[in-house]
């Protein structure tokens, strides 16, 4: 379509949406409008990047959501919230698509500070549920009745334990109505996997069927647990859904709305290709820029290629993932040794237990996670993993900042979490080099749990050593050195161009990589007590980080060197360009330079708190 064309369907869209009620559309004019929309989806989300076919196989639903409930009196919740750009567009939002996942912009998730029609943040699988039975047993002890509690649910996120503690809950309680539209695509990331994919697809197979009280029939999984259950619906028709959804308010009780529909409905590119179009993608290049130099190949990638060698070399090792074996690098070692990958589908708790189990059984097993998903499963490291002294391996994808996911989506706190847990040991790569001597470090530690945190994006070229001081890597210094920089993973290369800005202005330093972050090692303590002013720089939160363990040691073993640690702020910070997050929090070479001479001339105020 040209640009020309492009801009005419959209100023029909919007058009559309500011001259007319979305309930007084004829069946047509809603087809229509589902046309507009998923051109424009295509358009924006192409030129933006983000997540297509997610929202491409909503339009029909979520039209049909606005047409019967009246939101913000009528609660949607959506789970998970990358699937609310059709909500977004249906709210008032559309002409703010340009700026979509830009910084100061649109946000690629419900933000409250958006819009009165977005209530969860939490872009984590598996929650709405929850905050659907709340909210439902809130508006019958306030008498809020006629206000309708409805949730978006996909069958992928239904594999996690916390939808499934929330369905036992809501259906307990007949007299309070939840209305579950359940959008079975039979993906997440990855294909739906388990006992309940198999049971949603029994039912895709049988007739249609009308409201159903659970005494009448119980042919469904929901049926037995107590909720009525309505569907299978086609998901791409509107006027289907429309019927589904108004029979499903006047029950006035609990009931599921199972509607099928096609991850990237619409977007022939996103239905042929079931990885690189159907989930997310890449923004799409400015034309007539110049070709994109060859990249070095991304974190994610190395990892992939390290674990298939490793693979190779240790019979006992195996691959876990919760529902995201593409994304996180497994699908190589999927491939390669089928018999040795679980994908417990989106279930990070489950999968961290179960890690737990293979490896009493004398197997290693290597459980690949987003850093940010890694928390849901907190307990499972300390109690199952850590208590048991088990030989688990966490490799934590896009630790640190992430970029234009925003808050729910930065890794940002894993070292905070993991540095409180027994016996578990912490490393961080700070090159395309390091990250396979890490790795195959870690698989051959039979000792207990190993963690490596690596972020999003490239690789970084290779830092050697100049020095070496015991366990620890000397990456620079000068002679007579007073100031120490210990740098944690990527962040050395910013170090290290701060240690050229300092030596410029006279300030001799030494730049160092632990490697093995968290316990912090004996020998980094000691070359510690060897400098008056120490930094530490860590794409982790200030707070109960890599700095401030190392802060808390000095301060008993060696008080009279002063120890700051540049890290990132303790709040959630929002979407934007990864670097330039990084620099707003002073972990760029310029931020680390201006916090090592704050340490040699304390100012008025200490920048390197990052508040």
């Amino acid at each position: 379509m040209s640009r020309a064309a492009r801009a005419d369907c959209h100023s029909e869209l919007f058009d559309i949406l500011e001259r007319t009620e979305l309930t007084a559309h004829s069946d047509e004019q809603v087809q229509r409008l589902a046309l507009l929309i998923r051109k424009f989806l295509i358009d924006k989300v192409g030129a933006a990047g983000g997540h297509l076919g997610s929202n491409l196989g909503m339009v029909e639903v979520t039209l049909a959501l606005h047409r019967v409930f009246r939101s913000p009196h009528d609660t949607l919740l959506f789970d998970t919230g990358h699937q609310t750009y059709v909500h977004k567009i249906l709210t008032g939002r559309a002409r703010s698509f340009d700026q979509l996942r830009k910084a100061g912009g649109l946000a690629g998730y419900p933000q409250q500070k958006e819009s009165e029609h977005d209530v969860i943040e939490n872009s984590h699988a598996s929650t709405a549920l929850a905050y659907a039975d709340g909210l439902a047993k809130a508006r019958q002890l306030t008498g809020e009745t006629e206000r309708a509690v409805v949730t978006v649910v996909g069958d992928g996120a239904l594999t996690g334990g916390m939808a499934f503690e929330a369905l036992n809950n809501i259906a307990a309680a007949p007299q309070r109505p939840v209305i579950i539209v359940l959008n079975d695509n039979s993906r997440s990331y990855a294909p739906t996997v388990g006992g309940l994919a198999a049971h949603l697809s029994r039912l895709r197979l049988g007739p249609p069927s009308q409201p159903r009280e659970p005494a009448q029939a119980a042919g469904s999984l929901f049926e037995h647990l107590g909720l009525a259950y309505l569907g299978p619906v086609d998901g791409h028709d509107t006027s289907a859904v429309e019927e589904a959804l108004r029979a499903a308010r006047t029950l006035r009780r609990p009931v599921i709305v199972h509607v099928t529909t096609v991850k990237g409905r619409g977007y022939e590119p996103a239905e042929r290709d079931q990885d690189e179009h159907m989930h997310a993608i890449g923004a799409r290049p400015t034309p007539g820029s110049p070709p994109a130099p060859a990249a070095r190949p991304s974190w994610t990638a190395l990892f992939s290629e390290t674990l298939c060698t490793l693979g190779a070399r240790h019979d006992n090792l195996v691959a876990v993932t919760a529902a995201m074996p593409g994304p996180t690098g497994l699908s190589r070692f999927q491939a390669r040794y089928p018999d040795r990958f679980f994908d417990v589908g989106i279930a990070e708790q489950h999968a961290v237990a179960s890690a737990a189990g293979l490896a009493m059984a004398g197997l290693h097993p290597v459980v690949a996670l987003y850093a940010t998903f890694l928390t849901r499963a907190l307990d499972q490291v300390l109690m199952d993993v850590a208590l048991h002294q088990l030989p688990v391996t966490f490799v934590l994808d896009r630790a640190g900042i992430t970029g234009p996911d925003g808050p729910s989506h930065h890794g940002m706190w894993d070292l905070s979490i993991l540095g409180a847990v027994p016996g578990l040991r912490i490393a961080a790569p700070r090159d395309a080099k390091q990250l396979p001597l890490l790795l195959e470090e870690a698989v051959s530690n039979r000792s207990g749990p190993t963690v490596l945190r690596f972020p999003k994006g490239t690789t970084s070229p290779d830092l050697p050593r100049q020095d070496s001081y015991r366990t620890v890597d000397v990456l620079h210094t000068t002679p007579n050195s007073d100031v120490l920089i210990v740098a944690t993973g990527i962040l050395a290369h910013s170090a290290l161009r701060a240690a050229e800005t300092l030596l410029a202005r006279g300030i001799g330093t030494t730049v160092v990589d632990p490697r093995w972050l968290l316990p912090i090692s004996p020998d980094l303590l000691d070359l510690v007590g060897r400098h008056r002013r120490v930094v530490t720089v860590e794409d982790n939160t200030r707070s109960g980080g890599f700095g401030s363990a190392l802060a808390h040691l000095a301060a008993v073993e060696h008080p009279d060197t002063s120890v700051r640690s540049l890290a990132l702020p303790s709040r959630f910070i929002p979407h934007g360009e990864r670097h330039t997050l990084l620099a707003e929090a002073g972990l760029d070479a310029d931020g680390i330079a201006r916090c090592v001479l704050n340490s040699l001339t304390p100012p008025r105020y200490d920048t390197a708190q990052n508040s």
